[in-house]
């Protein structure tokens, strides 16, 4: 396993934990889960061709990973209803960008 997997699942998979545990402590198994739901924006990677690629940067390449759609994510972690949501799509944002950064 490369540095740049170990940091881009640490940031997927330990961030909505720690997110979790600080900010919803009372509620934190249900916020991790909504925040770990995030994942289904990857579905847009079935889009592109070929799949995956390990040298490809997902932002503002797959229509889930645009800008836009970031801006939209923004917006959701605005409100209370669509909080965690938001945040866990911010939280995914965040692992790829850092990823693109690592390449």
């Amino acid at each position: 396993m490369t540095l740049q997997s170990v940091v881009h699942y640490g940031i997927h998979f330990l961030l909505p934990l720690v997110v979790a545990l600080v900010y919803f402590r009372a509620q934190w198994k249900f916020a991790y889960f909504i925040m770990l739901c995030a994942f289904v924006i990857d579905l847009d990677h079935l889009l592109a061709n070929p799949i995956f690629d390990p040298n490809r940067c997902s932002i503002n390449f797959h229509p889930l990973h645009s800008y836009y759609a970031i801006g939209i994510y923004v917006l959701l972690s605005l409100f209370k209803i669509t909080r965690l949501i938001g945040i866990g799509l911010i939280i995914h944002i965040i692992a790829d960008q850092v990823d693109c950064w690592m390449m």
